[in-house]
């Protein structure tokens, strides 16, 4: 069995929670899919067989469980799994998980925990409640419900940081550190401070992972390798080609080499708008560390 289906989530919870994704996959033998930073906290609720998530640069830290909170990285994941996974992944702004699980951003960030060791509530039933639940559509709404509440009960969000991780993606990451301290009014100091506990990056990092995003969109519209870099304000290519491959792992060839050999029922990207994945075949795999 093969289902994967697409949902936003209600209108007054999209600027926050980017929408679900349900699934269920059966075992189809041993898979793994290149996670790309993009700035997106996402929450997988499964409601059986487990999943493990790598850390490439690490080795040693490895995460499985069939529920995983992934925090914002700017650098990949590798997901795996052997056997057949089922539930619903919630996509959330790093500002909204904030609120969400009351915990600084910057105590997960770079990693993958399970929900429930964040808080306990409303995290620790949901893939319960969600499994119980028989169709998608009645899922969502559940999850509506229950992230709504979660939401307005959460701490709140400093503006100032707020309007920098805004002004930020709509400049794809094009943004002066000290512009952002000098238009909030802080010190550079305290802006990287309070920005990395409320979306688990630094200023620098997100716009990092934003210019890495727009570099990605550019060339899945057509555009070359040198454009894509150029436009997204790298110095030149030599340097878009360090960064991409300390973030991902991979060269910018070898990593659309993944993307087109996957199979077209296979769903690469999760999150409107941003290239998340890669499904990586048996001779592509990287090694331990990179």
């Amino acid at each position: 069995m093969h289902e994967f289906l697409a949902c936003p989530a209600e209108m007054g919870l999209r600027d926050q929670v980017l929408g679900y994704r349900g699934f269920r996959f059966d075992a189809i033998g041993a898979r793994r899919r290149l996670l790309v930073p993009d700035g997106v906290v996402k929450v997988m609720l499964g409601f059986g067989d487990t999943l493990r998530v790598l850390d490439p640069s690490d080795p040693t830290r490895s995460y499985c469980a069939a529920s995983l909170a992934n925090g914002v990285r700017t650098t990949a994941a590798i997901g795996e799994h052997t056997g057949g996974i089922h539930g619903v992944t919630v996509l959330l702004t790093p500002l909204a998980a904030y609120r969400l699980f009351g915990v600084p951003m910057s105590e997960w960030a770079q990693r993958c925990v399970r929900p429930d060791d964040l808080c306990r509530s409303p995290w620790s039933e949901l893939p319960a409640r969600l499994a119980e639940v028989p169709g998608w559509r009645d899922r969502f709404a559940l999850l509506d419900r229950v992230l709504r509440a979660a939401l307005e009960s959460g701490p709140d969000v400093s503006p100032e940081v707020a309007w920098a991780w805004r002004t930020l993606q709509g400049a794809a990451g094009r943004v002066r550190v000290e512009e952002l301290a000098a238009r909030t009014g802080w010190s550079r100091r305290h802006l990287e401070r309070r920005f990395r506990s409320q979306t688990g990056l630094t200023p620098k990092g997100a716009a990092q992972v934003m210019r890495l995003q727009a570099a990605l969109r550019l060339k899945e519209a057509g555009a070359s390798w040198a454009d894509a870099a150029a436009q997204a304000g790298y110095h030149d290519q030599p340097h878009f080609d360090r960064t991409f491959k300390a973030m991902t792992g991979r060269t910018p060839s070898a990593f659309r080499a993944d993307r087109t050999a996957a199979a077209p029922c296979d769903a690469q990207d999760f999150v409107p708008g941003q290239v998340t994945s890669a499904i990586l075949t048996r001779r592509t795999w990287p090694c331990p560390g990179w």
